[in-house]
């Protein structure tokens, strides 16, 4: 790719890094727990995918993982984190990976053709006689398509980060005291906050980055 450059390689060679030791605790954990649910089983391969799916993703000589494909499968992870929670303090829980896997959906998503219109096809337009009024009607909708995109991203990202900086800080008893029993239970066994952590930020910086 035209934009790749040795710092940025070095940041996808951490985040894939980041991304494979996520898959593997995955792994690790689904191992550990030979007698989970259907819907825990079903979180664990979905989390699996798309840890998988990240670490892949700087390295696609094309578009990354881009195809309908790939959008349809990660909207339909994220409805199902969604969709499975039986009350209102699980579908909190569920939330940050209901989102993580809707940003995967945006990032796979197919690049829209009317989001950019190239000086060559303005030629040509020209050329062949469309009115000038067209060109700027195309270029308004690129434009609108283009803010809505940035806004999305900007979301998304704050979200994540949001997401990272509590679950990362959630199970370290210097930075979150653990006066009740969830807060103590995460502070003996951390690993999973810390992999939602790692996975969430991870994801925020792969939003910003070209890739």
């Amino acid at each position: 790719m035209s934009d790749r450059t040795p710092a940025l390689d070095a940041v996808h060679g951490m985040l894939t890094l980041l991304f494979a030791v996520v898959a593997l605790h995955v792994l690790w954990h689904g191992v550990r727990s030979p007698g989970a649910g259907r819907r825990d089983r079903v979180d664990l391969v979905l989390h699996l995918a798309m840890a998988a799916a990240m670490a892949a993703m700087p390295w696609s000589p094309g578009p990354p993982l881009a195809g309908r494909a790939a959008t349809v499968f990660f909207t339909a992870a994220a409805l199902w984190f969604l969709l499975t929670a039986r009350t209102a303090v699980v579908f909190a829980d569920r939330l940050t990976p209901a989102v993580g896997m809707g940003t995967m959906a945006w990032m796979s998503r197919p690049p829209s053709g009317a989001a950019t219109v190239s000086a060559a096809a303005q030629e040509t337009a020209v050329a062949a006689g469309v009115p000038a009024a067209h060109h700027t009607a195309a270029h308004g909708h690129a434009a609108d398509a283009s803010t809505t995109a940035t806004l999305a991203t900007v979301v998304l990202t704050v979200y994540l980060l949001g997401c990272a900086l509590r679950s990362l800080t959630r199970p370290m008893p210097a930075l979150r005291t653990a006066t009740d029993l969830a807060h103590r239970a995460a502070a003996t066994n951390p690993y999973g906050h810390v992999r939602d952590g790692a996975m969430a930020l991870g994801t925020a910086v792969m939003l910003l980055l070209p890739h």
